[in-house]
């Protein structure tokens, strides 16, 4: 009977995992009723109608909208039928206020109440990923939790002493590398074709100052998998780049090439804009590259920073896929010293050798390369202007 149910109770848990990996975002559920909704503006954000939540059948709604579309196209009857068909989020209205004599630590320890969101129920065609364990969001209309947001969001969590919270969402994010792979953008159904800057490891780290080395043999698995992900083992990215000198370094790189679906309004007249500029032949390329960009600079966490603009002004000149990062490059450093204490710890001496290799090999290609010297120069140099104010 007992071997019966731990059956039972793996095979309910195969069957969570495994469709949670059959997701689709919005555009691909709703397709004209979506594109319709962000491209009139429906809603001023274009984020609020991907994260609604259907009253009924998304098929039937679907259906409905083909049959409505042929009597009405206002802005005004489309709302309504959003609204007929659909819960709108609301974005919470908070009011912890800062008394006179509270300090700002105080402050921010009752804030966490605030942003602290339950483990998730899982809604049928919601763009929520569901999580099970609690976590903080960053709040209004972010609504879900942020990847590398998040590791800084622990450094507070850790000077409040709030450690069950840190490990909570540890273990969320390690959830979401074995459910989809990697810990895409943010535990949104249109976040799945990208990840953000890997901090994952620099968590653990985090977690083991209190918990110690049993941090790394719990998470091993789950570093791994992060690791090979970024090395485009696991998805159809291409993160990685190999430079001229046969070393390999990695880059940020959306997996899809079309507008942002929680920006789409804003990317599709971009990408238009540009395109059309082209002749007809190079039209689609010339706009799924710059969608490319746009979304590559969303995995980078700088969306948008003139960092990646080509002439340093002008987002239309995004260049997010042709350049090597230093600050990811260091990130993919620090993921590969992890993994070498991390298979230290499990007592594996070839694998803590391969990846005390790996992370030897990428600190010579850093050093090596002269156009990540200058960026590293370049940060130095803004670091000590911001010092001096």
């Amino acid at each position: 009977m007992k071997k019966l149910l731990t059956l039972t109770l793996v095979g309910f848990l195969y069957l969570f995992v495994f469709s949670q990996k059959r997701v689709s975002a919005p555009d691909i559920i709703y397709g004209q009723l979506f594109r319709d909704v962000q491209l009139q503006s429906v809603f001023p954000d274009n984020k609020t109608f991907v994260d609604c939540t259907p009253k009924k059948d998304p098929q039937e709604i679907v259906d409905n909208y083909i049959l409505f579309k042929k009597n009405s196209d206002s802005k005004d009857s489309l709302l309504k039928f959003v609204n007929e068909n659909f819960f709108i989020p609301v974005s919470p209205q908070y009011s912890c206020q800062t008394g006179k004599s509270e300090s700002v630590e105080d402050h921010i320890k009752n804030l966490w109440t605030v942003l602290k969101r339950q483990p998730d129920k899982n809604i049928p065609a919601s763009s929520l990923l569901p999580l099970p364990y609690s976590y903080i969001v960053p709040g209004g209309r972010f609504r879900e939790i942020y990847y590398w947001d998040s590791y800084f969001t622990m450094l507070g969590l850790q000077q409040s002493g709030e450690w069950k919270t840190i490990e909570n969402m540890i273990r969320n994010f390690s959830f979401l590398i074995q459910t989809y792979g990697h810990i895409p953008n943010g535990n949104r159904t249109y976040y799945l074709s990208r990840s953000q800057p890997p901090f994952f490891s620099l968590m653990e780290t985090l977690l083991a100052q209190k918990k110690g080395d049993v941090v790394y043999s719990e998470y091993l698995n789950s570093l791994e998998k992060e690791y090979d992900y970024w090395m485009d083992k696991t998805a159809a990215t291409k993160h990685v780049v190999v430079m001229p000198d046969g070393s390999v370094l990695n880059r940020y790189y959306d997996q899809d090439a079309i507008p942002r679906q929680e920006s789409y309004r804003e990317d599709f007249l971009l990408a238009q804009k540009e395109s059309q500029k082209a002749d007809t032949q190079n039209q689609a390329g010339i706009f799924s590259a710059l969608c490319r960009n746009l979304r590559s600079g969303a995995e980078s966490g700088w969306d948008f920073s003139s960092r990646w603009f080509a002439d340093g002004k002008h987002i239309s000149t995004i260049q997010t896929t042709d350049i090597i990062p230093v600050d990811l490059n260091g990130l993919m450093y620090q993921l590969e010293l992890t993994l070498a204490r991390a298979y230290k710890v499990a007592g594996n001496k070839d694998k803590n050798n391969l990846f005390l290799q790996k992370a030897k090999a990428r600190k010579s290609a850093i050093n090596a390369n002269q156009y990540l010297k200058n960026q590293i120069n370049e940060s130095n140099r803004h670091f000590a202007k911001q010092m001096n104010k």
